[in-house]
């Protein structure tokens, strides 16, 4: 359907127009091959598997991922094989492995993508920045994305509580004149809430930018610079924390999405409603020049020069332990794993187990 957002009009994709029964009918003739079970890999294939959908695991055998992948189900030699068995059995690629993952596994897959198949992506990354990944598909398939706008376990949770995230999708390359329906079946068949069209070069950009800015790096700046100097002016970590995450995450932002950020004022205190009102300008003047080098530094293609040198390093997974390890180990941190602890519902399920 067409919705217009004040003079814009986007092309949205409900399950209502788009049932899954549509869904199962388009790929009822393809094996649907999902090469990597870490982020979005477990979320997606046992969304498609538990709708219907003929669905495989590609993984490296034996590594973590591929024990993962047993312990939820998949069975060695019937719907779990290795990443070049399950490229060569799929008829539908779903290239989930990681950005770094995918440049490394590129030579090896090409092979195995003939005449007819399709490559499905669930980032822009690797097309869009093909000078550096050296990611270049042939003419002869279909290229498609659907992007969850949220985490595999998100994805997966919301699946099993009914609900959805909603994706975008986006055509690269239509060699069968079918890459829209198939994009769009796997986006209802993973659980979409419903699905909003982009291109990959858009897709990559924003996700880029959103990762690094409100996603998760900017609120982090924010939460640990108000955690800092609420400390540094005496209020305790249970108070500094509260103010700064707790009721943010647990009281605020489920306003917000409930009926968005007006409403979310409205039900505040007129003393709070007059402060938020006096100072979110204030921020957005004070941030929006960082968001203006971050938006440059994605689109100029230096924030994947970056990444791809920082993850292809050998020891990257020992150095991002390391890193994490650190975030997990400061006071705002620690003080907030007491705190979530306290909540009731975890009183709950301790005296329940």
């Amino acid at each position: 359907m067409k919705i217009k957002f004040g003079s814009v009009e986007e092309t949205i994709v409900t399950r209502e127009e788009f049932p899954l029964s549509k869904a199962k009918e388009i790929l009822k003739k393809e094996t649907i091959s999902v090469l990597g079970y870490g982020v979005q890999g477990p979320g997606q294939s046992l969304n498609l598997r538990d709708n219907g959908f003929k669905v495989i695991i590609g993984q490296r055998k034996d590594s973590h991922s591929w024990n993962k992948a047993k312990e939820d189900g998949w069975i060695e030699g019937k719907n779990l094989f290795s990443l070049e068995d399950a490229s060569k059995k799929g008829t539908i690629i779903m290239y989930l492995l990681s950005d770094a993952g995918q440049i490394d596994f590129w030579p090896t897959l090409s092979k195995y993508l003939t005449k007819g198949k399709s490559l499905y992506f669930s980032h822009g990354f690797g097309l869009t920045f093909l000078d550096q990944t050296k990611i270049c598909p042939s003419k002869n398939i279909d290229i498609f994305l659907v992007a969850p706008k949220g985490s595999g376990t998100s994805l997966r949770r919301l699946f099993l509580q009914g609900k959805g995230i909603n994706s975008s999708y986006a055509i690269y390359q239509d060699y069968s004149g079918k890459s829209l329906e198939k994009a769009l079946s796997i986006g209802i068949g993973i659980g979409s809430g419903y699905l909003f069209k982009t291109n990959f070069k858009n897709e990559v950009y924003s996700d880029l930018v959103g990762e690094r800015g409100t996603l998760m790096g900017a609120i982090q700046g924010i939460f640990s610079a108000q955690y800092q100097i609420l400390r540094e002016k005496g209020h305790s970590p249970s108070e500094s924390f509260n103010e700064t995450v707790e009721e943010l995450t647990q009281s605020l932002m489920p306003l917000v999405a409930e009926n968005g950020m007006d409403w979310m004022y409205e039900n505040c205190s007129t003393t709070a409603q007059r402060g938020a009102l006096d100072w979110w300008s204030k921020f957005r003047d004070a941030t929006l020049p960082i968001f203006r080098e971050l938006y440059n530094e994605v689109s100029s293609g230096n924030e994947a020069k970056r990444v791809i040198k920082s993850n292809s390093d050998i020891n990257y997974r020992v150095k991002l332990k390391n890193e994490l390890k650190n975030l997990g180990k400061s006071e705002l941190w620690k003080v907030g794993s007491i705190i979530r602890n306290l909540r009731p519902e975890k009183k709950r399920n301790k005296n329940n187990s």
